[in-house]
């Protein structure tokens, strides 16, 4: 790969998720105390993540794999998107927040597969390159963290309105950026005229037919049920609990996904596809136990760890089923597989994970707002550990480097 190619795609990582970055961690906090948003109101505006999700493979499918070229669609998104930041920083109550937020989600999931499609595209060997490349988005989540936290310190001022503004103006400076990412045709082309289902993306659910992938895609739907749990609570836990700065602490799961995103490479060639994957899964119900049974006293450093482990977490099952997701899909349906996953994991197994974590949370609140904290993590510990079991009994090994 050329070196200019490589800045560009890795800026262009570093954009994408420094815009999610710099609003999705503290939304809660800000509708809760700007806008005094409930519980139900906040789960709603994080499940707009996964509604986004759902449709995602839909818009990819019915034009990123058909008619125009990705990184264009990619601009004119972000672009939109932009606006649509700026608005909902405006609003001054939930039921105007909510539409804007909504209609964002909608438009910024499918770019996610959309960032992955163009940087695949690129490649010779994605299973190596691409996660040097998708490094950098984790750096850029991990810059707006710290913007918010410890340059601008918005997050303690009070000011978490500006953090959609900023979301808002990088947002357009990627969208005009877009336009100068390298040339991703659609590679769909035929002569014959594509069917209702291949228009909508849903040619991508062949590889459904396939057992492994089959098994694969539905643990990716199961494991992000705990991952909705870390979105949702891990922040809200962490002060409850009384560990100071939390949200800046939080910022070391993050810089974690740096180091592992590295090892990634030598974990899928030495150890292969379904062992990476099974760490990836090991981890996320060790990291809730840890969490379940830690405090801010003594048991600080179980607080540490579980946060610590988010790198594995990620890396070895989100970013290695993105790479899993490109080899097993023909070049006619790269991007509606990417976006299908992207329904799985964000959609999907979000979705029921952001109600079931809500659920949890009320069940086990008392009157006087005191949480059993040990049974809120034990629940997705619990949900992670039988995932792990059935694709281990299930999954066959499969290498996937070219």
């Amino acid at each position: 790969m050329q070196a200019g190619i490589r800045f560009k795609l890795s800026l262009m990582m570093f954009l994408e998720f420094f815009i999610w970055g710099a609003w999705f961690v503290t939304m809660g906090t800000y509708l809760s105390s700007v806008l005094s948003s409930n519980g139900d109101e906040i789960s709603a505006a994080y499940s707009t993540q996964s509604l986004g999700a759902i449709i995602a493979p839909f818009i990819i499918g019915l034009i990123a794999d058909r008619y125009f070229a990705a990184q264009r669609i990619l601009g004119f998104l972000h672009l939109a998107g932009a606006v649509l930041m700026y608005l909902a920083a405006q609003s001054d109550h939930f039921a105007a927040f909510f539409p804007y937020i909504l209609v964002y989600m909608i438009l910024y999931m499918p770019t996610l597969a959309l960032v992955n499609s163009i940087s695949f595209r690129q490649m010779k060997d994605p299973s190596s390159e691409f996660s040097i490349i998708r490094l950098w988005g984790t750096i850029g989540w991990i810059v707006a963290g710290l913007f918010i936290g410890y340059i601008f310190k918005w997050e303690s001022k009070g000011m978490l309105q500006y953090t959609f503004y900023m979301a808002s103006g990088v947002s357009a400076f990627l969208g005009f950026f877009s336009f100068l990412l390298p040339d991703t045709p659609p590679k769909a082309t035929s002569g014959k005229k594509p069917s209702l289902g291949e228009i909508l993306g849903l040619d991508a659910l062949r590889l459904l037919k396939e057992k492994n992938f089959l098994v694969f895609f539905i643990s990716s739907i199961l494991l992000c049920i705990p991952l909705a749990f870390y979105y949702q609570n891990a922040n809200l836990f962490l002060n409850n609990v009384g560990m100071k700065n939390a949200a800046g602490n939080m910022t070391f799961g993050q810089a974690s996904e740096v180091f592992f995103m590295l090892m990634l490479p030598i974990f899928l060639k030495r150890f292969g596809l379904k062992s990476t994957l099974l760490f990836g899964m090991a981890a996320w119900a060790v990291r809730y136990m840890l969490f379940a049974y830690g405090d801010a006293g003594q048991g600080v450093w179980m607080l540490f760890t579980g946060i610590l482990l988010h790198g594995i977490c990620y890396d070895f099952f989100i970013v290695s089923g993105q790479i899993y997701t490109d080899f097993k899909a023909g070049e006619q349906i790269k991007s509606s597989a990417q976006g299908l996953i992207t329904l799985a994991t964000y959609g999907v197994g979000m979705f029921i994970g952001f109600w079931l974590a809500g659920m949890i949370y009320d069940h086990y609140t008392d009157m006087v707002g005191v949480h059993d904290w040990k049974m809120i993590w034990t629940i997705p510990a619990i949900v992670a550990a039988v995932v792990l079991v059935l694709y281990a009994a299930v999954f066959k090994n499969e290498k996937i480097n070219a």
